[in-house]
């Protein structure tokens, strides 16, 4: 059997269970919150991107892919290991693509406080941001 992912609804679990059923022993089944959508992932880098240019971090630029990691471990903390050959470390922190939908919503709320702590300029006000999400 190929993999099958379903979005539970009122109208297909009578389906889904039937599904599970009748799949083989040893076949797993995951029961999750839905990740984040498409359309937060998009909310989320024209925000990345009007921090990047308008905050300068103790004395540093950093780039959208920093401001990334920084908001996600502010919010769900992170680990810090050496690296491979131990003149170093590597912070190793949660992936966006796998956070629930709610997850993210804080994600994008947090970035919304911070940039109006720093006077952040978003191109849209916030309220629009929201709506297209």
């Amino acid at each position: 059997m190929d993999k099958q992912i379903f979005t539970l609804t009122r109208t297909n679990r009578r389906f889904v269970a039937e599904t599970i059923r009748d799949s083989p022993d040893g076949h797993m089944v995951i029961v999750s919150e839905p990740t984040r959508t498409l359309d937060q992932n998009a909310l989320l880098w024209p925000l990345l991107t009007e921090v990047s240019r308008q905050v300068v971090w103790y004395g540093r630029k950093l780039s959208q892919n920093q401001w990334k990691s920084f908001f996600t471990a502010a919010l769900f903390g992170m680990d810090v290991v050496p690296n491979m050959d131990g003149t170093g470390f590597v912070a190793l922190g949660e992936r966006t693509s796998t956070m629930s939908k709610k997850k993210f919503s804080e994600l994008i709320e947090l970035i919304f406080a911070f940039g109006a702590e720093r006077n952040v300029r978003f191109a849209a006000p916030k309220d629009q941001y929201l709506a297209r999400v």
